[in-house]
């Protein structure tokens, strides 16, 4: 046996169990181009979310339809035209295009069961007009005004894929025709996902096929592999006839509406999302947004605004008892989540000599727990541990063991402390210990 292909296998493996058990019970919205539906790699693209969802990750799709939307009205010789991009949906064609949208929800729906995945097509969809637009009617085209997220979270704590059409109706029950791309967005956003894919026909961004801003780095073999934020705007701005670049705008914004991560990949490549979730470099292009921009280190003005956030945690034995000395002596440890100079959430990280650490004090404001403050200083401690190449990180918790067990963590014993902490664990506390691997 080679040794050497040996080992990467092994750390291949290392680094797929590493990023399933970060995405557990994460949830990603996938846009899946009406031309790669018909691509003879789809079905096998349908057993990867198949089988990313048997593995504890929740999935949405939205299909696009483009493509049959033509396929049934040209049959039926019905005409269609399209303005800066927009199909015009006049009432003659609005029934066709619902007709091929649920359609091209089917054939994802049939795969999925093949895989015995449990799938539901929904009408979870509430749209209203476009209007006219600089003189133009675009009729029964409308856009995403709402999305029953109860129902659509139901069905995922349930088991099941959603899939949703290309079609939303006003409160009348009018059918309207919505932009595939539009939706997912808006999906992802309302539904706080984790990821948002797009999955098109276009081949992946590289250096040679755009035009690149100086400050942005492209992948050793030329590849734009990610983009922050404001890398995206100046993108755009320079690659306005770039056919991706409809893609990153919709990225941007769902970035900045939430969304931690938005990737743009080739779905005509065998294994595309599994190749772009599972490894560090990934392969097609990642817009994502700077979750950790409002966390800083604690500063010894910031104690009594920390003490005054754990105290209703104290008080609920959710935390244990700290004052001012001890976080004065510890302040090294805190960071801050502060927005506008007020601090809405903090936590610590304390180190020990065997190459562990212990997270503690994580309080958030109850006012600003929908921004998953809690979630984020969590993260930002785990990537602290992992630059400096600690090997576990654990915590002790009495109330919010499954909020952990979400995050990664497992159930551990006192035994995986460090000696120090285990001398000084407390029995009457009797605190479960959740413990995270980085390696």
């Amino acid at each position: 046996m080679d040794i050497n292909n040996s080992q990467e296998h092994v750390d291949l493996i290392r680094e797929v169990f590493s990023y399933n058990r970060r995405f557990q019970n994460a949830l990603f919205v996938l846009k899946i181009d009406s031309q790669i539906i018909d691509h003879p790699y789809f079905s096998l693209l349908v057993k990867d979310l198949a089988l990313l969802h048997q593995n504890g990750i929740k999935i949405i799709i939205v299909p696009g339809a483009k493509d049959r939307i033509n396929e049934i009205l040209n049959r039926y010789e019905i005409p269609y035209h399209s303005e800066n991009g927009i199909r015009i949906s006049t009432e003659e064609s609005i029934n066709f295009i619902k007709m091929a949208a649920f359609d091209v929800s089917n054939k994802v729906m049939t795969l999925l069961s093949g895989s015995n995945i449990p799938s539901v097509i929904g009408s979870w969809v509430k749209a209203r007009a476009l209007g006219v637009v600089n003189g133009t009617d675009y009729q029964h085209t409308g856009r995403v005004d709402k999305i029953r997220t109860d129902a659509v979270e139901t069905l995922l704590n349930e088991g099941h894929i959603p899939i949703f059409p290309c079609i939303g109706w006003n409160s009348n029950g009018d059918p309207y025709n919505i932009s595939s791309d539009e939706l997912a967005g808006m999906i992802a956003r309302k539904m706080e996902a984790s990821k948002l894919f797009f999955l098109s026909a276009e081949d992946v961004l590289t250096e040679k096929s755009i035009n690149l801003p100086k400050e942005i780095s492209t992948s050793d073999e030329g590849r734009l592999s990610k983009l922050s934020i404001s890398q995206a705007e100046q993108f755009i701005s320079m690659n306005s006839d770039n056919p991706l670049t409809g893609k990153i705008s919709m990225a941007v914004e769902a970035c900045r509406a939430g969304v931690d991560r938005v990737h743009i990949l080739d779905g005509r490549i065998e294994g595309v999302v599994l190749q772009e979730i599972f490894s560090n470099l990934g392969i097609g292009t990642m817009i994502y947004s700077n979750i950790y921009e409002r966390i800083r280190p604690m500063k010894r003005q910031d104690i009594s605004s920390v003490l005054s956030l754990m105290k209703p945690f104290i008080n609920q034995k959710i935390l244990v008892p700290r004052d001012r000395n001890e976080l004065e002596n510890t302040l090294d440890d805190y960071v801050v989540y502060a927005m506008d100079g007020i601090i809405h959430g903090c936590g610590g990280l304390h180190l020990y000599k065997d190459g562990k650490a212990e997270i503690a004090g994580i309080a958030v404001d109850n006012r600003f727990v929908h921004l998953k403050i809690g979630r984020k200083v969590v993260s930002y401690l785990l990537e602290i541990a992992r630059e400096l190449n600690l090997k576990e990180v654990f915590v002790l918790t009495t109330q919010t063991s499954d909020w952990f067990l979400n995050m990664g963590f497992t159930q551990g014993r006192l035994e995986d402390l460090p000696a120090e902490k285990r001398e000084k664990y407390n029995k009457d506390r009797n605190s479960r210990i959740m413990i995270y691997r980085t390696e």
